[in-house]
């Protein structure tokens, strides 16, 4: 296992990597992780005039996307603790048809700035493994939602399927280093890390009993692409 790094630490790396986010992102996952958003926001239910946040938001795609599946009344918070991944965000936002409707913020996930029961919905995207301590963040989000509010975790996940396993231990373990160094500037050691966070991230199953240790309800997970992806809901 990996030692945690110190928060400030992760915050570097990913103004480091800001200005290739999206192109990576869209390499590494083939695409797949647009219509995995999409098949997970399917499933949610937005109440009129929601308050929703989505937590290490990066560079807005899901806060964007958030803004346009909910109803206009809807407000939209994006936090991340990049400075230079919300100010890609924050270009996104102002060209887009919801300027008025999205707030970007940085903070930290482990110490949202917000008070209890501020938010309806809760959404996090491939960002709950990079946090120092995944189970304060959790805790964090708990809080800041409302009574009923939901809680949406869309994460990498490890397959466990015999046959699958080596092949994506392989490709992460492998391969998407090698992309970040040919298509990121030379970011080998960046994306050799965020290989080692999805590695040795909990399973899915072991997410789940988390959720219902820190309070949650109802708890439902689905799969993606044999494992490799995982959505976790939640109620409070």
């Amino acid at each position: 296992m990996t030692r945690s790094p110190k928060n400030t630490d992760v915050q570097a790396l990913f103004n480091k990597i800001a200005p290739e986010y999206d192109k990576m992102n869209n390499i590494i996952s083939f695409g797949t992780h647009k219509l995995w958003r999409q098949k997970v926001m399917s499933r949610m239910t937005f109440p009129i005039g929601a308050d929703i946040i989505d937590v290490a938001t990066g560079t807005a795609d899901w806060a964007l996307a958030l803004a346009e599946k909910s109803d206009e009344t809807a407000h939209v918070t994006g936090l991340d603790f990049s400075e230079e991944m919300l100010a890609i965000g924050q270009s996104k936002v102002d060209i887009s048809d919801y300027s008025e409707k999205i707030t970007l913020v940085q903070g930290d996930a482990m110490a949202l700035p917000f008070d209890d029961a501020a938010f309806d919905i809760v959404t996090i995207g491939f960002g709950l493994r990079n946090l120092p301590d995944p189970v304060t963040g959790l805790k964090e989000m708990y809080r800041v939602l409302k009574p009923g509010g939901q809680l949406v975790i869309l994460e990498t996940s490890q397959p466990d399927n015999p046959i699958v396993k080596p092949l994506w231990q392989l490709y992460f373990g492998k391969i998407m280093p090698v992309f970040g160094k040919v298509f990121a500037k030379g970011k080998y050691t960046e994306y050799k890390y965020l290989d080692e966070t999805t590695e040795h991230f909990m399973d899915y199953m072991t997410l789940g009993q988390v959720l219902l240790k820190t309070g949650f309800k109802k708890v439902t997970i689905s799969r993606f692409n044999l494992g490799a992806a995982a959505v976790h809901y939640a109620t409070k």
